[in-house]
């Protein structure tokens, strides 16, 4: 019997949807990089969940992406400074359990993320004036620059949690803490995209 003349008509229908189907099940490119780029921090996935969506504009380059790490961590940090803000003008009282000890801590905790912002404000805009065209040796420089002030704010950030230890009786002692634990992963995680920028430029 002679084949019907719509047999390869509808073959290369199946096979043209079979193409689209497999492509769209595919992550892109750029997905695929911000999730072997996380691969190098203590929290790869916490990583990938916070870049995701700059998978369309960080390129495949690691300097953008370490950038992008840097923006999503200060704003989380000026969050939780605000936050702070609020639980440090809650009027102290023996009914919530607040008490001279628990309020200093807080008070400096909130100076400590102060500071980290900053900190992270000077990362960015070194990254941003980041100039790859120059020596290695520049290069190298400017993103030092950038690990020691990532390295300063991940210090401040322990040094508020680190406060809290000998704080009893704070309602507010683990939500603080918790927020503030969330800060300190992104921040490692943005030192640890950036020290990948470097290792990339090395070698």
């Amino acid at each position: 019997m002679k084949p019907s003349l719509h047999q390869p008509f509808l073959f290369f229908v199946a096979t043209l949807l079979l193409l689209i189907l497999t492509v769209h099940s595919q992550p892109s490119d750029d997905s695929d990089f911000i999730r072997s780029s996380c691969t190098a921090t203590l929290y790869p996935d916490l990583c990938f969940s916070s870049l995701s969506s700059f998978s369309s504009s960080v390129h495949n380059d690691p300097a953008l992406l370490a950038r992008a790490a840097i923006s999503v961590t200060l704003t989380k940090t000026l969050d939780l400074a605000s936050y702070l803000t609020n639980v440090t003008t809650i009027p102290e009282s023996h009914d919530d359990g607040a008490h001279p000890t628990a309020a200093a801590v807080l008070h400096d905790c909130f100076g400590n993320v102060k500071d980290a912002a900053e900190e992270m404000r000077d990362s960015m805009k070194q990254m941003r004036d980041l100039v790859s065209t120059g020596s290695l040796e520049s290069y190298r420089f400017q993103m030092s620059n950038v690990q020691t002030w990532l390295s300063a704010a991940l210090t401040e950030e322990e040094t508020c949690t680190d406060g809290f230890k000998d704080v009893q009786d704070e309602p507010r002692k683990d939500d603080v803490c918790s927020r503030v634990d969330e800060v300190k992963k992104m921040t490692s995680n943005a030192l640890a995209l950036v020290n990948r920028c470097v290792d990339k430029a090395i070698h």
